[in-house]
């Protein structure tokens, strides 16, 4: 069975543009007009990724977003803005987006993210059964089976990518992962140069790891990446 793609967008020229290439790369295509549509297409039959825009009247992409992640759907979300703000990127990201890819955008950029995005979200499905323990690092846990992660007693909600990227860094303790290794695991796939996505995922989750004043944990190495790692920062 052929994988499917909902495209969530108001924009007649982009959605056209984009169901035409979707199809031509052998994507069953879905449209939707606006979020309500796009929140009732989902609801009768779920994708296997939305790409989504964030503008748009009435329900818009981070409601969208925010809502699918509520009910508990791990469908991965590429989200598309209209502008190259960081506001709106975090924001997107954490309404519970994968991806964002910011107008205007090379179709073969976002062919290149849809296959990522599928990639990576079979591998949690497979390896499921055999993530049978918890991760712990000093005070920090993380569940593979509930996805939860706690320190110090405290609970901490967590993105579909804040995760993985938790898990990663919990998974290789005290080694020192380069951008490259971080960005072909997560995301599978090179970003541009200028992309920062790597860095506003790392802030996003030291802010939630030290909520409350705890120390450090995700360490920069200057040079070379980063390290999850006890030492002071």
């Amino acid at each position: 069975m052929r994988e499917t793609v909902l495209v969530i967008d108001d924009d007649e020229k982009i959605t056209s543009m984009l169901r035409r290439g979707l199809a031509f790369e052998g994507y069953g295509v879905r449209t939707a007009r606006n979020g309500a549509e796009g929140l009732e297409a989902i609801r009768q039959e779920e994708p296997d990724v939305i790409v989504l825009d964030i503008m748009m009247p009435g329900v818009d992409g981070w409601e969208v977003c925010r809502r699918l992640r509520e009910a508990g759907s791990r469908v991965p979300v590429l989200m598309l803005t209209a502008k190259d703000e960081v506001s709106d990127r975090v924001r997107g990201l954490d309404a519970g987006a994968d991806d964002y890819l910011v107008k205007p955008f090379a179709l073969e950029e976002l062919l290149a993210r849809v296959r990522a995005l599928l990639r990576r979200s079979a591998v949690p499905r497979a390896d499921e059964a055999a993530l049978d323990r918890r991760l712990v690092f000093e005070d920090l846990t993380l569940d593979p089976d509930t996805r939860e992660a706690v320190r110090g007693g405290r609970s901490i909600e967590l993105t579909a990518k804040e995760y993985e990227l938790l898990h990663f860094f919990l998974s290789n303790p005290r080694r020192v992962l380069s951008r490259d290794v971080l960005m072909d695991k997560i995301w599978g796939y090179d970003y541009s140069g200028e992309s920062n996505v790597l860095e506003v995922y790392v802030a996003m989750l030291r802010n939630k790891l030290e909520e409350a004043g705890e120390k450090r944990l995700i360490q920069t190495v200057r040079g070379a990446g980063y390290v999850l790692r006890g030492d002071k920062g």
